[in-house]
């Protein structure tokens, strides 16, 4: 009988191993002290009270962050939140703090807390170093997931390259990203700038993880909710069942050749280490390589790219370019996507109100902040790579500026016709209304590279 009650004993330890390893979820947080956590960078507080780690935001102190003391790579993490409307928030995933950057500045994914009217929570946001990579503008149903006010259960699945997020079930975001695998998670209290943000909360509980067996627990993807990639002239799967292609292969000039030439110029660009760079002449309109275009017409179609201008540095993407005409001095004739350091070249100033500004259609409309009307439109600055996205379908045309739309228009319209008339382009008949054109990167005399350029046609 002894032996009997041993045996039992033994097989029912070991099925409860074997069901909680069927289940593979560890807790992150164990209700009662920080064991497994540690405190980084700024002076907001973190406390403990009935399970539930509260942050407490404090004035003079930046981003506070409790971490895990552990790294993680692979994982599917739960958890629940909730935040004062006063207070933005997130959880850092992948994330580091390592003595050679920034002398231990968190960095890294951040999966954002944002009760404010922009609505990104959800939203994948890199911290201190290259800010938004998947704002919620493309987005509309995952804007609408948090409840501001009350307790908001996410998911965030951030296996090989991909990381999603849900809220309350809702899909957020479903970014493709490379540049870190492996890193701690982080609870962030944000830093504040008025008194009467002071002493507000963010709280967090019923934390888990869970690190094995991710393929079979994955929930399965939105279609609905764009998949955003920054992987460098490379697909994602997903891109190439959507019918998206490079448009420039990353190491030579095939498929391009100059706008005014039938074949790629002899010097002026350059290609090196996947960009493709205008070189610097004396800053005038084509006046140096010249344009390239594309060897294909186009009519719908979105493409989308990464550029990253130097300082005072102008440029532009072009498309329905007709490339028989202006066979003189200057650029090439399209609708322009216009390319420009707003701050310090003096196209800025021209025009009509900003309408030769960063994202705008050049001469014609301003570009501003359609997504967000409160806020100005997204530049990362000189010197980071900026994506930038046009769709062109029955007519409808959007100029998007790091994932938010800062231009919509519709170039079979009356309206459109009028601002044509009133600008350097009324000379050219049927301006910006052709069937199709090549698509085309501007010569303005600076030094401006390109890279990922994909296309689809609608």
């Amino acid at each position: 009988m002894k032996v009997y009650l041993t045996l039992m004993m033994f097989l029912c330890l070991s099925w409860t191993a074997s069901a909680q390893s069927a289940d593979g979820w560890t807790d992150l947080f164990n209700g009662k002290d920080m064991k497994g956590w540690k405190k980084l960078n700024g002076k907001a507080s973190y406390d403990i009270r009935d399970g539930v780690i509260i942050g407490t935001s404090k004035m003079g102190t930046p981003n506070t962050f409790l971490a895990t003391e552990k790294n993680y790579t692979d994982f599917i993490l739960e958890f629940e939140v909730w935040v004062d409307n006063r207070l933005n928030s997130g959880v850092q995933i992948r994330s580091n703090s390592l003595k050679d950057y920034r002398d231990g500045r968190v960095h890294g994914y951040q999966v954002e807390i944002d009760p404010s009217p922009r609505a990104y929570s959800g939203g994948i946001y890199d911290e201190a170093r290259r800010g938004w990579l998947y704002p919620l503008a493309p987005n509309p149903k995952g804007r609408k997931a948090f409840r501001t006010g009350d307790w908001n259960a996410y998911r965030v699945e951030c296996i090989g390259n991909t990381i999603r997020t849900w809220i309350n079930g809702v899909m957020c975001s479903h970014l493709v990203d490379d540049i870190t695998a492996e890193g701690f998670i982080a609870l962030q209290v944000h830093s504040i700038r008025n008194e009467e943000q002071a002493g507000t909360q963010v709280r967090w509980k019923n934390l888990r993880i869970k690190t094995e067996n991710l393929a079979e627990s994955r929930w399965p993807a939105d279609p609905e909710v764009p998949e955003i990639s920054y992987l460098i002239n490379e697909l994602t799967p997903g891109e190439k069942r959507r019918g998206f292609r490079l448009l420039w292969d990353g190491k030579t000039s095939s498929g391009w050749r100059g706008a005014k030439l039938d074949h790629f110029p002899k010097s002026g660009w350059q290609m090196e280490e996947g960009v493709l760079t205008v070189l610097a002449t004396d800053g005038g309109e084509s006046t140096g390589p010249g344009d390239i275009i594309t060897e294909e017409l186009f009519s719908d179609f979105e493409l989308e790219l990464e550029f990253n201008i130097s300082e005072g540095a102008n440029s532009g993407i072009k498309y329905f370019v007709d490339a028989e005409l202006n066979k003189g001095p200057g650029s090439a004739i399209g609708c322009e996507f216009q390319i420009l350091d707003d701050k310090k070249h003096p196209d800025a100033k021209m025009g009509v109100a900003g309408n030769r500004t960063l994202g705008s259609l050049y001469d014609l409309i301003t570009a501003e902040n359609l997504s967000n009307s409160t806020r100005p439109k997204m530049f990362k600055g000189i010197g980071q790579w900026n994506k930038a996205r046009i769709i062109s379908k029955n007519g409808k045309v959007e100029h998007w500026l790091n994932n938010e739309k800062v231009i919509a228009y519709d170039r079979d319209s009356q309206t459109f016709k009028a601002l044509v008339n009133y600008s350097k382009y009324r000379d050219w008949k049927e301006f910006g209304r052709w069937p199709e054109g090549h698509i085309l990167l501007q010569d303005h005399g600076d030094t401006v590279h390109f890279r990922s350029i994909k296309v689809r046609e609608l």
